[in-house]
């Protein structure tokens, strides 16, 4: 029997990149999985009608939408929130509302749908967050709200981890380094650069990545809790 057979997942920002990988993933190995996107609709529909996955369109900047849609998909088995921006630049030049928005999905939108989700998770039910190495090193100038975004994370599943471990749900964050998607490519201009500080030369996957949530969700997980997971190719070492 696939390992999720009959489970519910709900995927926030499963469109593109990372979290169609994980969109994938869950539904190979049985899942009934729902995913949301923002701004990719075309490549949402194609994910959904590829996988029989469903596909519902939520404004992850959208503190209401975002609990809204956690709360209407039902008691789920398991949570991953993938949606997440970066922007770019020196911080005494950047737009203020750009930075409140970035904190707004990057940060609260995890925050209010775990909380939410453990309303109704039964027993065992598991909650992942994509982070980033970032949240543990920043080596590049302009990136400092992304970088603190991202710890904000580390804090978040620490915290929550206490509140939901008496009903054995696990919260986890995946903090990828580099990984070859749309945002960044691996033949991007940042390239060397970004190899230069890795041990293992080379982009990351989405399928690497997906296969590390599989594992937080799966049942050999269940005493993984309120800790983060780094997949970096050594980026952060």
């Amino acid at each position: 029997m696939p390992m999720f057979e009959g489970k519910s997942v709900l995927v926030l920002g499963g469109s593109r990149g990372i979290g169609a990988a994980i969109v994938r993933r869950f539904v190979a190995d049985g899942a009934r999985v729902t995913f949301t996107y923002s701004g990719s609709p075309d490549a949402a529909r194609a994910l959904a009608a590829e996988t029989g996955s469903t596909a519902v369109q939520t404004d992850s900047s959208d503190r209401d939408a975002v609990i809204a849609r956690v709360r209407d998909s039902g008691p789920l088995d398991v949570l991953v929130v993938n949606a997440g921006i970066a922007i770019f630049g020196d911080a005494l030049e950047q737009d203020p509302d750009a930075v409140d928005r970035l904190f707004r999905i990057n940060v609260q939108s995890p925050y209010h749908a775990s909380v939410e989700a453990a309303r109704r998770m039964p027993p065992g039910g598991r909650i992942i967050v994509i982070g980033s190495v970032n949240g543990d090193r920043m080596p590049v100038p302009g990136m400092a709200s992304y970088a603190l975004s991202k710890s904000a994370l580390q804090g978040m599943a620490r915290g929550l981890a206490r509140d939901f471990g008496p009903r054995g749900i696990t919260i986890n964050v995946v903090q990828p380094g580099p990984v070859d998607t749309d945002a960044n490519p691996e033949d991007g201009p940042m390239r060397e650069l970004m190899h230069s500080f890795m041990a293992i030369k080379r982009h990351g996957r989405p399928e690497e990545v997906a296969g590390m949530v599989a594992w937080l969700a799966g049942p050999e997980a269940g005493f993984v809790t309120g800790a983060m997971h780094t997949i970096d190719g050594a980026f952060g070492a």
